[in-house]
């Protein structure tokens, strides 16, 4: 018994004596590397000789530093915005109308960028989502409803209605694809439509398109509206992808128009997106073929993104800027929204008079109404904010509590 008890007490005191000892490695590793760190940002000529002989001797520490300081300038640089010189963008543009004009199947994948322009903030831009999380910085989601088709959106429903682009393939949720004009089937929203709730226990699944943002009470894994299916009763669903999602719904997504276009494709334009999401998706890239015989891309995007190198031309400048100089290229008008010819409000469906009060959104105005409407009551609608939704909650992956050391 005795034996057993000391065996015990020993075992415990052995574990103990290794696990203090693992902390004291740490610490001496931590210190080992403050000091490596602070002896590197002195200048060479001001190390003294017992600052060389230490470096000497911790040259993996030396050669882990330098490693960490490359990744993190590489970041620092992958994340800063370079502009085209005026020449050197009407150059390009030139160049991609050409490309254009000679193209015969034309897709168009878009991302956050071409909104911006409507006052809805990008993903990992210097103002951006993401970007304003990692500095510790919070973000208020406004209501995105009051948003309207950009200069880029309009070019866009321009260059398909004139044939030059057959398909747009876009990761935005904010339905201006939609509004600017673009036929459902010409388009493929990969990550949802904040308009369309659906219901997908009909079969074929219901759609129902509305004048407010649909995702008041929806959040990632949590999808239900709170409103029912006038058909068979069971509860509408928002058609939001979440970040750690995959999406399932036939439609806004319209995955099978969208590798059915890439298959097509041989001219792809990349529009305000960082591909940091899109290049996962191999169906729309062809890269089961050869290199030669893959679909040239065109990318117009500020920051690198991880398809620079497979370009066939990089523009770095502002979406609306370069659509505006591709167009005049082009020959063809700059078209300008106009809400009284917005399809939204011929293709939403009224609400019952039960669930009118089934969400507190604002709800898109019809011109007259906006006609109606007083300076006073626009202003005062601009200045409220909303939480909640897709936007209001789809960033919560980055609002994780890093680690201590």
């Amino acid at each position: 018994m005795d034996v057993n008890t000391n065996s015990g007490c020993s075992a415990r005191a052995e574990r103990k004596q290794q696990e203090k000892a693992r902390i004291i490695q740490r610490e001496k590793q931590r210190q080992t590397v403050k000091t490596v760190s602070r002896l590197l940002q002195k200048a060479e000529a001001e190390r003294t000789p017992e600052d060389r002989a230490l470096l000497q001797e911790h040259r993996d520490t030396v050669q882990e530093l330098s490693r960490r300081h490359s990744r993190r300038a590489l970041l620092k640089r992958k994340q800063e915005e370079v502009f085209d010189d005026a020449e050197s963008l009407k150059a390009k543009v030139r160049q991609m109308a050409e490309a254009l004009q000679q193209a015969k199947h034309v897709v168009i994948y878009t991302g956050a960028g071409i909104s911006t322009a409507a006052s809805i903030p990008d993903y990992r831009g210097p103002n951006g989502v993401w970007t304003q999380l990692q500095k510790g910085r919070s973000v208020s989601a406004s209501d995105l409803s009051r948003a309207e088709p950009t200069l880029t959106h309009m070019c866009i429903w321009m260059l398909h209605k004139v044939k030059m682009v057959q398909h747009v393939v876009s990761q935005n949720c904010d339905g201006l694809h939609l509004r600017s004009g673009l036929p459902r089937h010409a388009l493929s929203e990969l990550h949802g439509n904040m308009f369309i709730e659906v219901c997908d226990s009909c079969s074929p699944a219901r759609e129902f398109i509305r004048l407010f943002d649909v995702t008041e009470r929806t959040a990632l894994h949590r999808h239900g509206t709170g409103r029912l299916c006038p058909h068979c009763r069971a509860q509408l669903r928002d058609t939001i992808v979440h970040f750690g999602e995959r999406g399932t719904l036939e439609q806004p997504l319209n995955w099978k128009g969208a590798a059915e276009a890439a298959e097509q494709a041989d001219l792809i334009l990349c529009l305000g997106s960082s591909l940091k999401v899109l290049k996962k998706y191999s169906c729309l890239w062809c890269m089961n073929r050869p290199a030669n015989k893959r679909p040239k891309l065109y990318i117009v995007n500020l920051q690198w993104t991880p398809k620079d190198t497979l370009a066939t031309l990089k523009i770095h400048g502002k979406c609306d800027a370069m659509m505006g100089l591709l167009m005049e290229e082009l020959g063809l008008g700059t078209p300008v929204y106009n809400r009284s010819q917005d399809p939204i409000f011929s293709l939403a469906k009224p609400l019952s008079p039960q669930e009118q009060k089934s969400h507190t959104r604002e709800e898109i105005a019809p011109p007259a109404a906006l006609e109606d409407a007083s300076p006073d009551t626009q202003a005062q609608g601009e200045a409220t904010a909303v939480q909640g939704g897709w936007f209001g909650r789809g960033y919560t992956k980055a609002r994780r509590k890093k680690k201590t050391v």
